[in-house]
């Protein structure tokens, strides 16, 4: 490439003519093939950023198509012109001169990625990024001035996205959705309240669905690190040296891929708050270091041996047991204990029943605000399934449940067969009576309802819906529509 590119910018003519002895003193050094003024013309038409030039008195000589685009200003519109039309908001550092002999150019040479904003032809202002440079000849006199405008709607659009996006994980993490009127989730309230006023390093152990995240935000979202980030990562979705990578960061060159440096989450969470989710899953050599963070707040990144000092609150989880991971030496002790300063559990939904009509009632009324639909709650008989369905994955399961119902739904309520086949199907199993002429009814109480076993049932109790219903655990109602389901007569044969 040497002796194949422009050293300084310069004006269009100079590429496109032959070079002068002006140009061979000032050190420029261009293709030996002449640049075509067409080749250039067509260069600066198809750039995505704004172009254009002034002349030595300050009148616009120049508009690329990006900037009839980004100003809705036609070239027939600017040339003649001066920049003022474009009312820049800082011009320099300043507000945009009256003319060309106060443009601040003249005092500072060529300025470096400006960020402010310009007046649309429309009156909308429009965020960019300017740049400027003063065009001279061989002698030094101005000629005039070169500047290039790149519009920032798009990354503006994106910025102010992500601070929606923030402003609604804050509002996700209060501690309005987190649902509970049971004594164990009032102890979890009180365990928030008391941790969001400290920088404690917490613990939050639960089976999963049970909400830990949405804990680990409460806490954050209440704290005084309130407005600095939230981290999450899940320590079980990677390997042991993509998880180390991601954690700690790495300096370019410390393993094949690593082109540049590159910061770990640790220090993207600086003045915040970092929330390890499945803390159990981590390797013994990911426990050593992790170990060093929570003893001295400093990290290394992978392939340096310089220290970097952290600032930052740690909130682990996990949903297994690490006293009993400890005890077989699958998880180090002083981690353990560095880790469980505050330990907050968070019980299964199975053993808070109490709140399952809560619950229920919120996800309803978030469905209906996502759907449009106008359910008013969950019928009775469903809601006993939902009472005695054991809830393997918490209080994420029946979020779900209700999400499914309302596919199904047609109705202002839940009924039964709009539940999951898995919830509202449960398992029953018949109870062998006492003796062979014990005339003790037979019950059902852990069999899988089917249409045999429900003829079985009806025939054992005389065709009596009610009395079904009692053996095997539903409502009459529920009964009903099961027979009418699978094609049941409603009375025996006589």
């Amino acid at each position: 490439m040497d002796g194949n590119y422009v050293k300084r910018l310069i004006p269009i003519e100079v590429i496109a003519r032959p070079m002068a002895a002006a140009d061979m003193k000032e050190g420029l050094m261009v293709e030996k093939t002449i640049l075509d003024p067409n080749f250039a013309t067509l260069l600066l038409e198809c750039m995505a950023d704004g172009v254009f030039t002034l002349d030595d008195k300050g009148r616009i000589t120049s508009w690329n198509p990006a900037m009839e685009r980004i100003t809705g200003y036609t070239a027939e519109e600017a040339i003649g012109n001066g920049c003022m039309m474009l009312n820049f908001s800082l011009c320099f550092s300043k507000t945009c001169p009256s003319g060309i002999t106060e443009c601040g150019i003249y005092q500072n040479g060529p300025i470096q990625a400006q960020e402010c904003f310009l007046r649309h032809k429309n009156g909308i202002d429009v965020p960019v990024v300017k740049n400027a440079r003063l065009v001279t000849d061989g002698e030094g006199a101005v000629k005039g001035v070169v500047e290039t405008v790149t519009d920032l709607t798009e990354l503006e659009k994106a910025r102010r996205k992500a601070e929606e996006a923030n402003l609604r994980l804050g509002e996700i993490h209060t501690f309005d959705n987190i649902i509970g009127k049971s004594h164990s989730m009032q102890q979890v309230f009180s365990a928030i309240r008391a941790t969001a006023a400290s920088d404690a390093t917490i613990l939050i152990q639960g089976e999963s669905g049970t909400g830990k995240e949405l804990v680990a935000g409460a806490i954050h979202y209440n704290s005084n690190r309130a407005k600095m980030p939230f981290v999450t990562v899940n320590c079980s979705a990677l390997s042991e040296s993509l998880l180390e990578s991601e954690l700690f960061g790495h300096a370019r060159g410390s393993f094949t891929g690593a082109v540049r440096d590159r910061i770990g989450r640790f220090e993207e969470a600086s003045g915040g708050t970092i929330f390890l989710d499945e803390i159990g899953e981590i390797s013994p050599f990911i426990q050593v270091k992790l170990l060093r963070v929570l003893q001295e707040r400093e990290i290394e990144r992978v392939g340096e041996s310089r220290k970097r000092t952290i600032n930052i609150r740690v909130i682990a989880a996990t949903n297994k047991d690490l006293y009993a991971l400890v005890k077989n030496g699958d998880f180090r002790e002083d981690l353990y204990y560095r880790l469980k300063v505050f330990p907050i559990h968070l019980p299964p939904l199975r053993k808070r029943r109490e709140d399952i009509p809560i619950l229920a009632s919120h996800f309803i009324r978030r469905q209906n605000e996502k759907t449009g639909k106008r359910v008013k709650g969950v019928h009775p008989s469903a809601m006993r399934i939902l009472m005695d369905y054991n809830w393997p994955g918490n209080v994420r399961e029946l979020e779900n449940a209700i999400e499914h119902a309302f596919v199904l739904c047609s109705n202002d309520q839940i009924d039964i067969f709009d539940l999951p086949v898995e919830i509202r199907q449960l398992p029953y199993r018949p109870v062998a009576p006492k003796g062979p002429d014990s005339s003790s009814p037979r019950h059902f109480s852990n069999m899988r309802l089917s249409r045999d076993l429900l003829i079985e049932v009806l025939r054992d109790c005389g065709w009596n819906k009610a009395e079904a219903g009692r053996r095997v655990g539903v409502s009459r109602t529920a009964i009903w529509k099961y027979m009418k389901k699978w094609d049941i007569p409603l009375k025996g044969p006589a």
